[in-house]
């Protein structure tokens, strides 16, 4: 019997404490997941690329490009991939955004309920 692959997520947020709370849902639900970290748009860019994840959890607004800018980035080379936007910029604009690139839209605060939220999308692309 083959073993199924392991599933890897990509967790991106500018705040520590977001991606501890984030990996710590995650890993609490799929406890055999790869759980990879970045702390910026670039760095996403940069792992994205070398770690093909599965999927992605992708904060809006960090420092210097936005997730939006990252995730379009990561798509044109990876399209397969299933990112969700997480947060709390809930303007209509910033969905409408999500929306064009194809991402799923979460909002913040980081809970164990919005983390389920993402999770159920990622588990609906399996």
């Amino acid at each position: 019997m083959a073993s199924t692959p392991i599933k890897s997520v990509l967790v991106v947020d500018d705040s520590r404490l977001a991606r501890m709370m984030i990996s710590k849902f995650i890993a609490s639900r799929h406890p055999h997941w790869l759980i990879l970290e970045a702390s910026s748009g670039p760095e996403a860019i940069e792992k994205a690329k070398v770690e093909s994840p599965n999927y992605i959890t992708m904060d809006y607004n960090m420092e210097g490009m936005s997730g939006a800018e990252a995730a379009r980035q990561i798509l044109e080379y990876a399209p397969q991939t299933n990112i969700v936007l997480f947060t709390a910029n809930i303007q209509s604009s910033t969905r409408a955004e999500a929306g064009q690139l194809g991402l799923h839209f979460v909002a913040k605060p980081v809970t164990e309920q919005s983390v389920r939220q993402a999770l159920d999308f990622f588990e609906s692309r399996a």
